[in-house]
């Protein structure tokens, strides 16, 4: 069975843009990792936001975390 990583907060299931936005916003050699709501509520953000970020970096290649 496969080694699922889950959010530190809620242990929801993280997805691969969860873990990416995590390394970018807060620790780029993280190992543990907020989904992106929980990372919201941390950083006083929407997950709107968040989402309009991932979108900015997958768009304009600016992140290699983000391909």
């Amino acid at each position: 069975m496969a080694d699922h990583k889950r959010c530190i907060e809620c242990r929801t299931e993280l997805l691969a843009d969860d873990i990416a936005i995590h390394r970018k916003l807060v620790d780029r050699g993280a190992s543990e990792f907020f989904c992106i709501d929980c990372l919201a509520r941390k950083l006083g953000c929407t997950r709107e936001d968040i989402e309009r970020l991932i979108e900015y970096y997958r768009k304009t290649g600016v992140c290699s975390l983000f391909v």
